[in-house]
């Protein structure tokens, strides 16, 4: 798999350091749809702070990952579900911590979550 990033300058706005506008791929074997993933303990109960939650929510996706043979490397695209405008700060540096000098696309939306106790949940496509 090939991958090719577009990340024009002309005709559109720029880009920020963080993500790109758009990741081609090239010849994928295989796509990985992940769905919205949590940061939950194995025991269900979600942490206790946002740092904790984006902690286990990005170890979670890597153990999503690694039953697919897959690493955080084979992420194409991401979006983030922020239950508080508050949290964008804290999950793009854990985005960019994870993804270390990766950038893919990304889109964060500021929602009403299903239970208060969740913060922040993160759906990605993955490919090989």
């Amino acid at each position: 798999m090939e991958t090719v990033t577009h990340n024009p300058t002309e005709g559109v706005y720029a880009a920020t350091d963080d993500y790109v506008h758009a990741l081609e791929v090239r010849n994928p074997q295989r796509f990985l749809y992940v769905a919205g993933t949590m940061g939950l303990e194995n025991n269900g109960e979600p942490g206790a702070t946002l740092e904790r939650q984006l902690e286990l929510l990005w170890d979670n996706l890597r153990a999503i990952l690694k039953s697919a043979d897959m690493t955080v490397d084979n992420i194409v695209r991401l979006t983030s579900y922020l239950r508080d405008a508050a949290y964008v700060e804290a999950n793009g540096a854990a985005r960019v911590k994870a993804l270390g000098d990766r950038r893919i696309p990304t889109t964060a939306i500021i929602v009403q979550t299903l239970s208060e106790d969740w913060l922040v949940e993160l759906e990605i496509v993955a490919a090989a």
